[in-house]
């Protein structure tokens, strides 16, 4: 039979692309969407959820029972969630109090126990959600600890399957790879492949505004003072990961809250594409590129979309939480009709 699988997990992967023809109309550049979207968890991280815990199984370290602890901030939970119900495993998230509650909700529909930290405390206070994660690992029996910001899995889940599928859907035509980099890994990955495919493709990480990995991979140091609370989900770090491979990244554009947001709601509203917050980010990204290096007709970009904007409603998608963050340019309002008789 064709098209038909034995359950939800046969759908990870395989995510198609699709061309951008509006928002990048003002680039020379043949620039495609690769739509991470299409996994049945809505999101890229359903990749390394699936290839980490299959992991641990060969290795033996899941058991009847056992519990998957992971730090998430929302998409990684989504889709642990998703493996851990099919494989029978418990499912512990730790998430910070910049997730949205229907994130939340959405963890607990799917059997997750989830623990709110604070967001806006160093990665090493104990009230973390690193930390909090850590400790719960430790403290359960028959556990583990997913650590997708310094699990190796996490790059390999993506050299395995988003790199060859980026180069196979391109014919190996491909010259630029943007994506957002939170755990790095999905870039890291993806970019190991490609290089290795052609060390020519140009590979270009998207950090937020707020965050150090920028400035990290320029000077090779940490500087605190980058550090500033933002909006962005799944973006940025305020520490190094492991996962981030950053001598396959060949420079770093930074984003900031509000010009993401706008573009998010650009591309939904120009190319009916409803894609999550970092999908404005990694356009806006490749628009600020555009300014200071020149594209030909012959480039052929690919920007990777990681997510649904199915979780983002009531935020980047509403008026009311745009002109609250005095996101106002722009911003267009759909005032419901009232139909009368």
């Amino acid at each position: 039979m064709s098209n038909v699988y034995d359950n939800i997990l046969g759908l990870i992967g395989n995510t198609p692309m699709v061309k951008l023809n509006t928002v990048t109309k003002d680039i020379p550049a043949t620039v495609y969407a690769k739509l991470e979207s299409y996994n049945p968890g809505h999101s890229t991280k359903d990749r390394i959820a699936l290839h980490i815990i299959e992991n641990a199984e060969k290795k033996g370290l899941l058991k009847e029972d056992s519990v998957v602890v992971e730090t998430t901030s929302g998409n990684t939970g989504f889709s642990i969630a998703m493996v851990c119900i099919i494989k029978g495993y418990k499912c512990i998230l730790a998430v910070s109090d910049k997730t949205k509650p229907e994130k939340i909700a959405y963890l607990k529909a799917l059997g997750a126990v989830v623990y709110i930290c604070p967001a806006n405390v160093p990665a090493d206070d104990p009230r973390s959600y690193y930390e909090v994660a850590k400790r719960i690992a430790q403290e359960t029996p028959n556990s583990i600890y997913i650590n997708q910001y310094f699990n190796e899995l996490n790059i390999d889940a993506h050299y395995q399957t988003t790199g060859p599928e980026i180069w196979e859907q391109t014919e190996g035509k491909i010259t630029h790879l943007f994506a957002c980099t939170g755990t790095g890994g999905t870039l890291s990955g993806s970019a190991k492949y490609l290089k290795e495919k052609n060390p020519d493709i140009k590979i270009i990480g998207v950090d937020a505004d707020g965050s150090i990995l920028k400035s990290y991979h320029e000077t090779g140091e940490i500087h605190k003072e980058d550090v500033h609370p933002y909006q962005i989900e799944g973006m940025g770090k305020n520490l190094i990961p492991s996962a981030l491979l950053f001598d396959k990244i060949d420079e770093f554009v930074r984003v900031n809250d509000e010009m993401s947001a706008y573009r998010t709601r650009e591309i939904a509203l120009k190319e009916a594409i409803m894609g999550g917050y970092t999908t404005g980010a990694v356009t806006q990204a490749l628009i600020q590129y555009a300014q200071s290096h020149e594209f030909t007709e012959n480039d052929m970009v690919v920007l990777i979309y990681p997510d649904h904007g199915s979780r983002y409603i009531t935020k980047v998608y509403s008026d009311k939480w745009m002109e609250e963050q005095g996101f106002v340019n722009n911003c267009v309002h759909n005032y419901d009709e009232v139909f009368q008789l």
